[in-house]
């Protein structure tokens, strides 16, 4: 596949919220093109606090304050600690988790072609608030939906877990936050950019800790983006010995094409104890997006973690896509992903390609 590849945004691009404190990754954003071409972002920024001069006590960040970015801190001794995990979260012997990090979001206007950035806000623009999200914000998807801004966005916290939460804006800058869409744990959460038979349709990904299946892809539909039900599974990972063997979940909001509506999503697959996150294209119907009409091969991904900044970083061999726009010619597709947990790409690539690596 021939591409266009550019690291977008890096951990140096920003400054940390609070003195002491330290950018650990920029990843996973959320974005849509605006009506003079430019496109706007809202990137994932992971910070770690100040840690505790008694290296046996973790500090974990807690947000304290609805009005205004304000932490607090956790202290979590060693003796607290039964393990930690993948991702760097910390298990408590109490049965419970907690994370030493916090991620917020942070607006960066990029211009027309996509790959050139106009400007980077160094201020918190959205961020978690108590209750809902006292661990963090992460990863939103963007939908612009009859001229009105819907972001998904997960919110971590004691009390609700990790879940699916919705916000609207007519400017992409003020939000107005309609709460919890999709309970725990579910994420990956796109919306369609219309309504289809009268429904708005989201897809979205719930896990759950038996293991009948593996986490799929399903399918959702509401009168009101707050109410959401007939719900069933679109996709499920296609089995051992495949890129996506473990997971799979959307990754971009889908893009309306003639053929279909086409989604780029991830799977992952496990290989000596190491995760491999890759990139697939699925095409559904336009008036049925419950029929899959193509899909990428089970044995070849679309985009594999097969660049240094995928390959290596916070978490390694990591692609994970959030979004999807096409160029103003209408002839490629902008995708843009998070780079091993710590950096935002952006690949430009033709619709024939993408059309071309489809399978029925």
């Amino acid at each position: 596949m021939t591409d266009k590849t550019k690291i977008l945004l890096t951990p140096e691009d920003f400054k940390p919220s609070f003195a002491k404190w330290s950018i650990l990754g920029v990843f996973n954003p959320g974005a849509v093109r605006l009506p003079n071409g430019k496109i706007m972002m809202y990137v994932r920024i992971s910070e770690e606090g100040i840690r505790h001069k008694d290296g046996k006590i973790f500090m974990c960040p807690i947000v304290t304050s609805k009005n205004k970015y304000g932490v607090e801190y956790k202290k979590i001794l060693e003796e607290e600690i039964l393990k930690t995990g993948r991702w760097n979260e910390v298990y408590l012997k109490n049965g419970t988790c907690i994370l030493p990090h916090i991620s917020h979001l942070r607006r960066v206007i990029l211009n027309e072609n996509g790959f050139d950035i106009e400007k980077i806000e160094q201020k918190p623009i959205f961020a978690g608030i108590p209750k809902e999200s006292d661990y963090g914000v992460e990863d939103p998807r963007i939908s612009e939906i009859d001229g009105r801004y819907y972001m998904t966005y997960v919110g971590v916290s004691t009390s609700e877990g990790v879940s699916t939460y919705l916000a609207v804006s007519d400017d992409l800058k003020k939000w107005n936050r309609l709460g919890l869409i999709f309970r725990e744990q579910n994420k990956d959460v796109v919306l369609f950019p219309e309504k289809i038979n009268g429904e708005y349709v989201a897809l979205n990904r719930p896990e759950s800790l038996f293991s009948f299946s593996k986490p799929g892809i399903w399918i959702s539909y509401s009168k009101d983006l707050i109410y959401w039900g007939k719900d069933s599974n679109l996709m499920r990972p296609r089995g051992p010995e495949t890129w996506e063997a473990d997971r799979i979940g959307a990754g971009c909001p889908p893009i309306k094409t003639s053929k279909g509506w086409l989604v780029i999503y991830h799977g992952v697959s496990e290989e000596k104890d190491r995760l491999f996150y890759s990139v697939g294209v699925v095409l559904l119907d336009l008036k049925n997006p419950k029929k899959i009409i193509a899909r990428s091969d089970p044995k070849t991904p679309f985009i594999l973690p097969d660049k240094k900044f995928e390959k290596e970083g916070y978490i390694n061999n990591v692609i994970f896509p959030t979004v999807a726009i096409p160029t103003l010619d209408g002839k490629s597709l902008l995708i843009y992903s998070g780079g091993a947990d710590r950096i935002v790409s952006v690949r430009k690539i033709s619709f024939k390609e993408i059309f071309k690596h489809l399978r029925v």
